[in-house]
């Protein structure tokens, strides 16, 4: 039905990502300075940590995104799904601990944060479009 809808798929698609990471990786983001606290970490630490999440959820969501809408028209993608999400995530997950990692040094993040807004900015441009191309086609098998 979505499809035959006239609001635009990639429209629909980011709706639908954005309501998902209000729900589950928001509440993450707001709770992790209490977390950070309960752990004993420096002020620039948890600095680092609330800036890494708000980089690295959205991205992690909009490229699982995609491989969600690749999964759609395959029966059995039990192991596939990780195969094909797993390179996308490996970036994103290395700066977002070589954030941390940088934090603890004492180092400057200016870099690390360059770069993970730079993968936000290219999953946002591109997620929306590559999931609902991926949805139409597998729909349409």
């Amino acid at each position: 039905m979505v499809l035959q809808s006239h609001c635009p798929l990639p429209l629909w698609v980011m709706a639908k990502l954005f309501a998902h990471w209000l729900t589950h990786c928001l509440p993450l983001i707001i709770i992790s300075p209490l977390l950070g606290f309960l752990l004993h970490l420096p002020a620039y630490e948890n600095y680092a940590l609330i800036v890494g999440l708000l980089l690295g959820t959205p991205t992690l969501t909009l490229l699982g995104a995609i491989g969600a809408a690749l999964m759609v028209g395959i029966r059995h993608h039990g192991l596939l799904l990780p195969i094909l999400i797993m390179p996308l995530y490996i970036p994103v997950l290395i700066f977002g601990t070589g954030t941390l990692m940088a934090a603890a040094n004492q180092e400057p993040l200016s870099g690390y944060f360059a770069l993970m807004g730079a993968f936000l900015l290219l999953s946002f441009a591109f997620a929306p479009l590559l999931t609902s191309v991926a949805l139409r086609i597998g729909v349409n098998q």
